[in-house]
């Protein structure tokens, strides 16, 4: 059957289009995205506006008419932290609803971090072991391990890219003591739930989804993405760290002409390198492997379980 799950995310509302039956692994046949950036678009109580709503039916129309055109018979429509953490959510929920007939389901952050983590199971395989993962969004950090399909730790924080440089970096490019400050937060929220996976032991292999870990792969000199999905793409600590002043002095001009960096994603390339330098130092990693698949794939994945074979 022709899919199509619909991702309403931090930064992105993006409908992917697959051809998947239980047994096999999905195949992509269309994408759709729009770049809304719902995390940096919260008023000060922490509402998505009138505007920013208007904009979120309108994507969303626009994304049922792709669906449409391309076949697709059934859509998976979810949200993740920036509608779930929103003060007004039930009434974002509910004009979309109303005005584009989808119902958004709202996936906790556990939700998020188990989904991502069923997707990079599926991808490795079981010889991959003890897997951790972790995925960088715009407006959360998900970590999760395990050995299995269900990780035995899962966790979701608030340390995603675009929530970071809304609310830390309002300089282009930032002032270095924001940048310190922000530093000092990302290692305090990191560093509180360490402990709790590490009882589980040193996993065998540790992989990352995700634009942020994609983007920071390929400037450090990892494949571009023409070269498909099968080239295996390694980031080392050691190479990030090197990136992370460099990234920090640059103006979101100046990121966005580096090699696989997005105009849209430049400004928040130094957050989401932060995020990702404190992750890995703290988690004891000297190199992680990018997995193609995330949280869209974990949610075709799941859906794919539940039906008859």
């Amino acid at each position: 059957m022709r899919l199509g799950v619909l991702d309403v995310g931090s930064n992105t509302v993006h409908l992917l289009v697959v051809d998947a039956h239980p047994g096999a692994r999905p195949l992509p046949a269309h994408s759709h995205k729009a770049e809304l950036r719902l995390a940096e678009l919260l008023d000060g109580d922490g509402a998505i506006g009138f505007e920013g709503v208007d904009r979120l039916i309108t994507v969303v129309k626009e994304a049922l008419v792709a669906a449409e055109d391309k076949g697709v018979e059934d859509v998976l429509p979810f949200a993740t932290s920036a509608v779930r953490e929103a003060s007004n959510a039930d009434e974002v929920l509910t004009r979309v609803a109303e005005e584009t007939g989808v119902r958004l389901q709202v996936l906790s952050g556990a939700d998020e971090a188990r989904l991502t983590f069923l997707a990079a199971r599926r991808w490795f395989g079981w010889s991959a072991g003890k897997l951790l993962v972790l995925d960088i969004g715009g407006g959360s950090l998900e970590v999760a391990y395990g050995m299995d399909e269900e990780p035995v730790a899962a966790v979701s924080l608030p340390l995603g890219a675009g929530r970071l440089t809304a609310s830390w970096l309002p300089g282009d490019p930032p002032d270095p003591a924001d940048l310190r400050a922000l530093r000092r937060h990302v290692r305090a929220e990191i560093g509180r739930c360490v402990g709790d996976f590490s009882r589980h032991g040193t996993p065998d292999h540790v992989v990352a989804t995700s634009k942020t870990f994609k983007q920071l792969a390929r400037i450090t000199g990892a494949a571009r993405s023409a070269e498909g999905l099968y080239v295996e793409r390694r980031l080392a600590r050691r190479a990030l760290e090197e990136w992370v002043p460099k990234l920090a002095a640059m103006s979101t001009r100046e990121r966005a002409e580096l090699p696989g960096v997005s105009e849209g994603r430049a400004g928040q390339l130094p957050a989401g390198a932060l995020v990702a330098e404190a992750a890995m130092d703290l988690f004891g990693v000297d190199e992680l492997e990018i997995c193609p698949w995330a949280l869209r794939e974990g949610v075709i994945l799941r859906r794919l379980d539940h039906l008859p074979a």
